[in-house]
């Protein structure tokens, strides 16, 4: 027998060598052996030869070669029988299985998808260089946790059918703690307080959330950047962070941080200068200013500056504006002086305003809102109340501007404008759980931006134990092109307030009811509106020979509107009404959804004229204020005033009065229950309402940068004031205010928004009803 063996790895490095030469032949037959999961055809396909054809030395290394490329196989052979070409294969082994033991800092599914994607996973070709890959990548990310002592052990283990499963046992060991950070060279502040000013921080009674106590080196930039503002901010110039040292324990548990820093000397500001092209008078500049001769130095007053007169040049037409500031330093008097350079650059102006991304808003209700005008000087202030006035809309998660030059000119920009819808549809559900296990449920469906139009429509409907209430309304923003706005409301409501549980005293409603409205913007954030409707509400009050009466006060004003024996019988009666309505809001709000910033007010009366059977004059006053802190954080201050009085020697409609409790005015109490109460402890509404609420909004620890998180903690006050069980009108006395503090969660989830209020009375009357816990949740459309 004739036979000549090539081995592979010979032939793919010395197939030229005359040792191994052979005469090229006809192939005869081509044979395959050793292949268990592979078949025969992968390994014909990287052949370069084929029955008939004449093999060569070239042919047979470049055939290893290819075969040894395919990563399937450990060897390959190629031997030559009587002009019949048999390939020897070795087959690398497969991966059955992959398993973590002790794994409990990840979830284990998302490290197998992980390694899938760097090409280890099951029924796949092992690979023991990814193996050694993804145990020194699980390590790593164990080091990112602060788990130091971690130890991982690979196993791989043979199976029958040349198969092999890799089983990775974790022993976690414990999470590393800071156990000292220490400051050195530190003089002008005390180490405490600079320490305090650090993300990273010993264990303390929240760090078990935060992880501040892991070592992180992302952190440690950052609280070393905060160092550095620090002292800058506060004429420290030549201010150095001159170390950092991180150093563990040998067991791996405990680690140090030492920061070694120079503070140099406080500097004050000598001069400030303006040099360069400018453009407008020195005064502008001088405005702009905020850093002054005489004070401290601060980096952060400079910055400021720099971009204050950045922004004024932007405001007339100089996009491109180059603004610094070049120091000179006089260290023996430790003073800088400061020449800030202005370069203009070309003024430009706007070619086209473009808007992206509102796959379902209608372009012009995007474009109505704009006060920067095409063909126009390019003006930044108009620019960000374009883009303010946009997000107040409501309509968008996201309104982003950018302001590209346009290709092959100087002298112009375009102004993209790119928004992210959300849902505008709106599907209600109200809920509240008392302190007896009751439930009340309400809904309403909406929808803000109606097939893209802006315009508003809303169905309400209230189906909850006390009543039932079908309303319509139509809001059309921009009736005419002016931004006069027009609406109208059609509504029938049920009221029944006879439950015994019911924390306000029992009466029936029956109203039906139409009404018109106008707007008038008459400034950027000032609107002005006006209103007509038309009620007619049966009203039903229930005497004392009833087994639950209503309250004396209602059953005197069913007397005075035509029940003679209302005050101990049953009483049914019809009061129509025509009423006029006026207000004014004023929005200065940085944002609809999520505010940070800015000033709310709103102010409205409502009076039923003498063509109707009521009488009466009703006016409200609301205040909100929101103070930005830092980047993620805002306070809110809101309040809430209101004030009734029949007219014309008539009562005020009682289901007219002002309630208070529950959420949106005092959390912590029940749905309407604070304020007079009648001989069987029912709440009645008052005529004049005072409400208050401190809030302060953070991010939900973990969401990042998702602004549809919030978080609050809240301290309400608030309480109504009407008359008393003999009919006499209560005095306004702010020691009657009941006040509750608690926290507060909000997310605009993807199917709608949901608010939680977990409150908690600071001061209460024993007749008060207590709601700790209040939830409201939607559904998107």
């Amino acid at each position: 027998m004739n036979r000549k063996l090539l081995s592979g790895l010979m032939v793919a490095l010395f197939a030229s060598a005359p040792a191994m030469a052979f005469e090229p032949f006809v192939v005869k037959d081509i044979r395959v052996e050793g292949i268990q999961r592979t078949e025969a055809g992968t390994v014909f396909n990287y052949l370069p030869v084929r029955v008939g054809d004449t093999f060569t030395e070239e042919q047979a290394a470049e055939a290893i070669r290819a075969l040894f490329a395919t990563g399937f196989f450990r060897d390959v052979r190629i031997e030559v029988e009587n002009e019949v070409l048999v390939v020897f294969i070795d087959e690398r082994p497969a991966i059955a299985q992959i398993d973590f033991v002790g794994v409990k800092e990840f979830d284990k599914e998302a490290l197998k998808k992980g390694l899938r994607e760097v090409g280890l996973a099951e029924a796949r070709i092992f690979d023991r260089s990814l193996v050694e890959r993804a145990e020194q990548e699980l390590k790593r990310q164990y080091l990112s946790r602060g788990k130091y002592s971690a130890v991982i052990t690979t196993t791989v283990t043979p199976l029958e059918r040349n198969r092999v499963a890799v089983n990775f046992t974790v022993d976690e060991g414990e999470v590393a703690k800071i156990r000292q950070i220490n400051i050195i060279g530190a003089s002008a502040f005390k180490e405490s307080d600079l320490i305090d000013l650090l993300q990273l921080r010993t264990p303390g009674w929240l760090t078990w959330y935060t992880k501040n106590d892991q070592y992180s080196r992302q952190k440690l930039s950052a609280d070393l950047e905060t160092l550095r503002s620090h002292y800058m901010d506060r004429g420290y110039l030549d201010f150095n962070i001159d170390s950092t040292q991180v150093s563990i324990t040998p067991d791996k548990r405990d680690i140090y941080i030492t920061i070694s820093i120079s503070e140099g000397e406080k500097y004050t500001v000598s001069s400030v200068r303006y040099t360069g092209d400018l453009v407008l008078d020195e005064e502008a500049y001088r405005k702009a200013t905020q850093i002054h001769p005489g004070e401290v130095f601060s980096r952060e007053r400079l910055t400021e500056t720099t971009k204050a007169i950045t922004d004024l040049l932007g405001n007339e037409g100089y996009a491109f504006a180059n603004v610094n500031a070049a120091p000179e330093v006089d260290k023996e008097k430790r003073e800088v002086a400061f020449t800030i350079i202005v370069d203009p650059g070309r003024r430009v102006y706007v070619r086209r305003i473009n808007v992206g991304g509102n796959t379902k808003t209608r372009d012009e209700v995007v474009r109505r809102e704009m006060r920067q005008m095409e063909g126009a000087w390019y003006d930044a202030e108009a620019i960000n109340r374009s883009r303010t006035r946009v997000d107040r809309l409501g309509f968008f998660d996201e309104v982003n501007v950018e302001t590209p030059p346009v290709p092959g000119t100087t002298d112009q920009v375009d102004v993209d404008f790119t928004v992210k819808e959300r849902a505008t549809g709106n599907l209600m559900l109200g809920a509240g759980f008392s302190s007896s296990e009751r439930i009340s449920l309400q809904a309403s469906i909406s929808q803000q931006n109606m097939f893209g139009s802006g315009n508003a429509v809303t169905f309400g409907i209230n189906t909850s134990k006390t009543g039932r209430t079908y309303a319509l309304s139509f809001t059309d923003p921009y009736y005419t092109v002016d931004g006069v706005s027009l609406g109208w409301d059609v509504y029938h409501r049920t009221y029944d307030a006879t439950d015994a549980y019911y924390s306000i005293s029992p009466y029936k409603t029956v109203s039906t009811g139409v009404g018109m409205r106008l707007g008038f913007p008459i400034s950027e954030d000032d609107t002005v509106n006006v209103g007509v409707g038309v009620d007619r509400t049966e009203v039903t009050t229930f005497g004392s020979n009833s087994t639950y009466p209503s309250s004396l006060q209602y059953r005197r004003f069913a007397q005075q509107n035509g029940c003679t024996n209302a005050i101990t019988d049953d009483c049914k009666f019809t009061a129509n009404s025509l009423t006029l309505t006026a207000g004014w809001a004023s929005d200065k709000r940085d944002s609809f959804l999520y505010p940070r910033q800015g000033v709310y007010q709103n102010l409205y009366a409502e009076l039923a004229t003498p063509i109707g059977d009521l009488s009466y004059v009703k006016a409200g006053y609301q205040y909100q204020h929101w103070f930005p802190i830092g980047r993620d954080y805002a306070l809110m201050l809101n309040g809430e005033v209101g004030w009734a009085k029949g007219l014309r020697g008539k009562e005020m409609p009682f289901y007219k009065n002002f309630y208070v409790g529950g959420l949106g005015s005092v959390r912590g109490f029940e749905q309407s229950s604070l304020g007079p109460k009648d001989e069987n402890g029912d709440s009645m509404g008052g005529t004049r309402k005072v409400v208050g609420n401190a809030e302060f909004y953070f991010p939900l620890p973990g969401s990042g940068t998702d602004r549809s998180f919030r978080m609050s903690v809240f301290l309400d006050a608030g309480y109504v004031w009407g008359e008393d069980l003999q009919g006499r009108q209560q005095k306004l006395n702010f020691s009657d205010l009941r006040y509750s503090t608690g926290l507060a969660f909000s997310w605009n989830s993807p199917i709608g928004p949901l608010k939680f209020g977990l409150g908690f009375p600071l001061k209460k009357d024993s007749d008060d009803e207590i709601q700790r816990f209040q939830f409201q949740l939607g559904s998107m459309f």
